[in-house]
């Protein structure tokens, strides 16, 4: 295997014209040089240099050594510079993946802030429900996915988080715990209740509902079954804005994170408090090498930043 610094050492003899010269060029001694010359000739099998009493010249395969030195050595200095950018932040590069509420919510606040301290980080934003988020990130597709897990309840008065030890073999970063809200028309009954208190999932029982992505969904059949009815799915959509707008139309009535009532303006519709409380763990995922690299991390923690600024 050819070394960089025998290389270095080749170099320096071309372009001097013996060891000792170049020994002094290189800030080391004649005897060094000599016996990394001796060790890259071994390497490569064969001779590079022709010694002649005081004169010294190149053979044909140590004209070409070092033609290819050039760019070799010029390649790895480059490389060594653009390493040292990534890892002091001057540049680098993030792909983030989250769901849309983070997306309108989190990831603003946390990328300006990245930004305005790293303005040689380039992050990359694509959107994805968990878990296919989730698996972007064991893919290698994303460096981090910001990712959400609702809690069930135990039936005791507590609750415990759904799908522990799915996140094991990643980096979890919590970010923060997004209470659900029930959202009804500005005219329905319940509307009031806003200002007022909550209303339990079972007074809605009889209502038309418009559904959110597919585990929202599923969360929305678990709880209600759980208060004693199954509800009655008349439209769903991933679209938050559009679940806002079917609601404010009078079409039926839904379930939503309050950080997707916080990305939308609710025309014509009214968020109640809503009981038992239902709660999704949001966080930050990542792969544990990844967790080491610069980059990724400042973006973990301008992500815990703005999360912690929204509560």
């Amino acid at each position: 295997m050819i070394e960089a610094r025998h290389l270095r050492v080749l170099r320096a003899v071309a372009a001097t014209g013996s060891f000792s010269a170049a020994g002094r060029e290189l800030g080391c001694t004649q005897p060094a040089v000599s016996q990394q010359m001796k060790a890259l000739e071994a390497s490569v099998g064969t001779p590079l240099l022709i010694r002649s009493g005081r004169e010294m010249r190149l053979t044909q395969a140590g004209e070409a050594l070092v033609r290819h030195a050039v760019g070799i050595l010029s390649g790895l200095t480059a490389a060594e510079e653009e390493v040292a950018a990534i890892a002091g932040l001057r540049a680098g590069r993030v792909r983030l993946v989250s769901f849309p509420s983070g997306s309108s919510t989190l990831v603003p606040t946390a990328l300006a802030a990245l930004r305005a301290a790293h303005p040689g980080t380039r992050v990359s934003l694509e959107e994805a429900e968990p878990p296919k988020s989730v698996e972007l990130l064991r893919e290698g597709d994303c460096d981090i996915a910001l990712a959400f897990r609702y809690e069930r309840a135990t039936g005791t008065g507590d609750a415990e988080q759904a799908g522990e030890g799915e996140w094991d073999d990643l980096v979890v970063r919590p970010l923060l715990t997004d209470r659900l809200v029930a959202l009804v028309p500005e005219r329905h009954r319940l509307a009031r209740t806003g200002s007022s208190g909550s209303v339990a999932i079972g007074d809605l029982a009889a209502e038309p509902w418009i559904a959110g992505c597919p585990r929202c969904r599923g969360q929305l059949v678990q709880v209600c079954e759980s208060a004693g009815f199954t509800p009655r799915i008349d439209f769903a959509t991933d679209d938050y804005p559009a679940v806002v707008g079917l609601v404010g139309a009078g079409l039926g009535v839904a379930v939503l994170p309050q950080l997707a009532i916080e990305s939308v303006r609710p025309r014509g519709a009214r968020a109640v408090t809503l009981e038992p409380a239902v709660r999704r763990e949001i966080v930050a995922l990542t792969l544990p090498d990844l967790a080491q690299v610069p980059a990724v991390s400042a973006t973990l923690e301008q992500l815990g930043r703005a999360a912690a600024s929204l509560g």
